[in-house]
């Protein structure tokens, strides 16, 4: 049983970081109360999926440091990732990449959270279903020793001002379109075409000009095991066009469908079999992300101070797979310092938490966002990385690994120093791995519906 320790946390917003830190406060003596303008049935059964939450080994051993599930035995894993990338028309490059140390595991938020908030409500958490407005925080802040919002990017985000210093995009970079499909399992028969792991190694593909896709397992909240789908439109590409058209789930599987019938027709044979998971009319969503680093700290009326968490403190474009991952170990380790903290947890506390999160890891997680969105500043760099994935399976593996801690790529600023990862990541020299890249020429097709399959 928790011992209480006579300390109050509040928590506004009850997704997957807010009542990951709520149940870890809860653990450690807190007396916690979480706030939600949804009630528990509603944020599981009456919203979309905050995204694809795909997270690797860091993030994971965030979770066990709680003691939380993991769903390590219950959902289907992620050993890999194989890349396709079609530049200017011709299939260019092509390699598989095996996670290097790590395995990726999606799971639902809306399972995860409400998982975690049934056993807080259980262990003796406070759940209050009410709509806070920056009034009312400031009222629940006068009585709370600790304050973290976690609304997400909208909400109470504006209490925290965006960091000029740390924030490079004042627009979105991609159009985004994500859901969550059934009737295609994750054995060596699927995406064999791609792989010998076949449906446990996640499905990327890139196309110049229009964006790029993303297939991996998952497990949905209803269906179990299954697939989700994201992809990125580029600005005033074909692609954006079609994803603004897509209205529900059955039209977002239309829309992905002709997509790839047109445009990345290797994988045409798995989409085929793909279905709508009926009895979840919220599978899907659209939009899009401005990437944006915001203070850690916020003020309200009265000066009482909180502390801003997961999306709310940092946004990332999903692409990198950088927002759940980054909001469980924020979470994680916001919840052991205040465990071991004896004092107030003022402006000072709460600021020391954000910026040690931020050098652990908030600052490399938009590098290697911004790596994955081909900005301009990391064009070059990304073309060599690819180059020399395709010439170097164990570059390969570790290059992905910079999705489970990308503090490795804190350091590349140049050409010197990506060639010096390169050769580091693939324990022989960079240009002899470079040496060894030779465009695809043509993508091999899935056989997945032929006699022969």
């Amino acid at each position: 049983m928790t011992t209480s320790s006579g300390r109050t946390a509040a928590i506004i917003g009850a997704g997957q970081t807010g009542v990951t830190a709520a149940l870890g406060l809860l653990d450690n003596g807190f007396d916690v109360t979480v706030y939600s303008d949804r009630d528990q049935d509603a944020l599981r059964d009456a919203v979309p999926a905050t995204g694809t939450a795909l997270i690797f080994g860091e993030a994971q051993r965030a979770e066990e440091s709680l003691g939380l599930n993991t769903y390590l035995a219950t959902a289907p894993l992620s050993t890999g990732q194989s890349v396709r990338v079609v530049d200017d028309g011709a299939e260019a490059i092509a390699f598989d990449a095996w996670f290097d140390g790590a395995r990726g595991i999606a799971v639902d938020t809306r399972l995860k959270a409400d998982d975690r908030l049934t056993l807080f409500r259980r262990r003796g958490g406070h759940f209050v279903v009410e709509t806070v407005d920056p009034v009312r925080l400031d009222a629940i802040a006068a009585k709370a020793d600790l304050t973290l919002v976690a609304t997400g990017r909208g909400g109470l985000s504006a209490l925290f001002p965006v960091d000029p210093a740390r924030t490079v995009y004042d627009k979105p970079q991609r159009s985004l379109l994500a859901f969550s499909v059934t009737g295609l399992g994750h054995g060596p028969d699927v995406f064999a075409h791609r792989s010998t792991a076949g449906g446990q190694h996640e499905a990327y593909s890139a196309v110049s000009g229009q964006g790029e896709t993303f297939w991996g397992p998952y497990l949905h909240k209803d269906a179990g095991p299954s697939w989700a789908f994201l992809g990125w439109a580029l600005p005033g590409s074909d692609w954006e066009r079609r994803f603004a058209g897509v209205t529900d789930a059955a039209s977002a599987l239309q829309v992905t469908t002709g997509l790839h019938r047109d445009y990345i027709d290797w994988d045409l044979p798995e989409v085929n079999q793909l279905r709508v998971i009926d009895e979840d009319p919220h599978s899907w969503l659209t939009g899009a992300v401005t990437q944006l680093v915001r203070r850690g700290v916020g003020h309200t009326a009265n000066g009482h101070p909180v502390a801003a968490l997961g999306d709310t403190a940092i946004s990332y474009d999903p692409i990198a797979g950088q927002g759940a991952q980054g909001g469980l170990v924020q979470a994680a380790a916001l919840v052991h310092r205040a465990a071991a903290h004896d004092g107030p947890f003022d402006i000072a506390w709460l600021t020391a938490a954000f910026e040690d999160f931020y050098d652990h890891r908030g600052r490399a997680a938009q590098l290697v966002t911004q790596l994955f969105l081909s900005d301009p500043d990391f064009a070059e760099i990304g073309g060599l990385f690819f180059a020399a994935a395709s010439g170097s399976p164990r570059f390969a593996g570790k290059l992905f690994g910079l999705l489970d801690d990308p503090r490795r790529f804190d350091s590349v600023t140049s050409e010197e120093a990506a060639k010096a990862l390169i050769t580091e990541f693939a324990g022989e020299p960079a240009d002899e791995v470079l040496a060894r890249f030779e465009p695809a020429g043509g993508f091999e097709r899935s056989r997945l519906l032929s006699p022969a399959a």
